[in-house]
């Protein structure tokens, strides 16, 4: 990327219903954190109808939540959330590990390990230990066990053995489901590889957020990338952090990624809960738009 490329990301959500419906408490995951690889530049939010209260606050994991609420009825309900960032993704090459910790296994320290408390918990059953199989297939064949090595691969081996399916239901497939099927969203395959790199002992958690192609940067008004959110995993190495892969892309240290939120499972990122009280039939569809464009 050049030294100064500034990303500009809207994200819509429209709800239509049959009839005016009562609306419940909405909670909006969509600004990413200002770090030292995503200066974060401005941001707007707009909402329809007017939420007679919208107040901000940060979650158990620091991300950054807008909480609405309404009063009366309405047959629509309408987000758009904006914001201008600068990136600056860590190049796979400059990720350096802790020398205890390049070959597995190793131990956390002990305040890491603390620290980390439920990110190195299994949250799946794998009776079969079918997961665990796969996993240690690419722990023995990658040479000296190594610590990144073992994760690139694995990162690699699901971008090109399972092949990617879009999905709009609600959660994630078991990650032993999505192994015996081959296939799966972004999401199942974040899910699926946090599991395996638990299984070794590492810590991992989901992200949440948006993805651009940096081939497209710089074109006048192009379209970078868009069309949905999008998942992938962090990895806890000591030394290097919170490192990105996504095995959807098979991209590693966060080139094209544009992190919003973290959390120790899919459930808790989701970029857009609420409710409303009506018939179980009043919602008619969802209409979700995401476009990132570079200026």
């Amino acid at each position: 990327m050049s030294a100064r490329t500034v990303l500009a990301v809207r994200h819509r959500t429209e709800y239509q219903y049959k009839q005016p419906v009562i609306l419940g408490e909405h909670r909006l995951m969509s600004r990413p954190r200002d770090s030292h690889d995503l200066h974060l530049l401005d941001t707007s939010l707009i909402v329809a109808p007017p939420p007679t209260e919208l107040r901000w606050m940060h979650d158990v994991f620091g991300n950054s939540i807008a909480v609405t609420s309404f009063g009366g009825k309405s047959a629509e309900l309408y987000f758009e959330s904006t914001f201008r960032a600068e990136h600056f993704p860590i190049a796979e090459s400059t990720i350096w590990v802790e020398p205890y910790a390049q070959n597995l296994p190793f131990s956390y320290s002990a305040d890491d390990s603390a620290d980390l408390g439920r990110t190195k918990e299994r949250q799946y059953p794998d009776p079969e230990h079918s997961v665990d199989e796969w996993t240690k297939r690419h722990v023995e064949a990658t040479p000296e066990r190594n610590t990144l090595g073992v994760l690139t691969a694995m990162t690699r081996a699901i971008k090109d053995d399972f092949r990617y399916m879009r999905r709009e239901q609600v959660g994630v497939q078991a990650p032993a489901e999505t192994l015996r099927l081959g296939c799966g969203s972004c999401r199942d395959f974040a899910v699926f590889m946090m599991e395996a790199a638990r299984s070794v002992g590492l810590a991992a958690r989901f992200v949440s957020g948006y993805l651009y192609d940096e081939t497209l940067l710089g074109a006048a008004g192009g379209l970078v990338g868009g069309g949905a959110t999008h998942a992938w995993l962090q990895v806890y190495l000591p030394g290097a952090g919170w490192v990105e892969f996504d095995p959807t892309n098979a991209l590693i240290g966060g080139r094209n990624l544009i992190r919003v939120a973290v959390a120790c499972d899919a459930s808790q990122a989701a970029p857009l809960v609420g409710d409303f009280v009506g018939a179980s039939d009043d919602l008619l569809s969802m209409q979700v738009t995401v476009e990132v464009t570079a200026e």
